[in-house]
């Protein structure tokens, strides 16, 4: 009889601490496209570096995906899948401009990396084909997540 007490008090508290533990629900509202959720920081805690490098494609003059989020450390690499030459450069990370950087101009099937450390928003352009966009939103922590198209997800 004290097991199966003893068992049943386990369970209450156990089912207690991960009811405890928080929900993040919300909407997003007033955007036409992904969007990007994330926890800023955690007092105390640090985040390793991924291992895995996301890639960002160059393929039909635009970059693929449109709105890239990684954790700060990645590396990230940009593919040139298009048949004409592409550039890749950002004016600065979350407006500090000395954080700019430009990766140069590639041809089809060749790829450069770069690992953002600073966590921020960064507008990706292609010096070639001025209409070309993207964005990489660099977290803090390893908490994101990007939305559907919808911006409702």
């Amino acid at each position: 009889m004290k097991i199966n007490v003893l068992i049943l008090v386990a369970v209450v508290v156990g089912l207690t601490l991960a009811a405890s533990a928080g929900t993040i629900s919300g909407q997003v509202s007033g955007v036409a496209g992904p969007s990007v959720v994330y926890v800023d920081a955690i007092a105390g805690k640090a985040f390793p570096a991924p291992t895995q490098h996301p890639v960002i494609d160059q393929k039909g003059l635009k970059f693929e995906p449109h709105v890239t989020a990684v954790q700060a450390g990645t590396t990230v690499d940009f593919l040139n899948s298009d048949s004409v030459a592409h550039n890749v450069f950002w004016a600065s990370i979350a407006g500090n401009k000395k954080l700019g950087h430009n990766l140069g101009t590639w041809p089809k099937g060749q790829t450069m990396s770069h690992k953002f450390d600073a966590a921020g928003v960064e507008a990706l352009s292609c010096n070639v084909h001025p209409e070309m966009s993207a964005y990489i939103v660099v977290a803090s922590t390893s908490y994101f997540t990007t939305s559907a198209h919808t911006g409702t997800d």
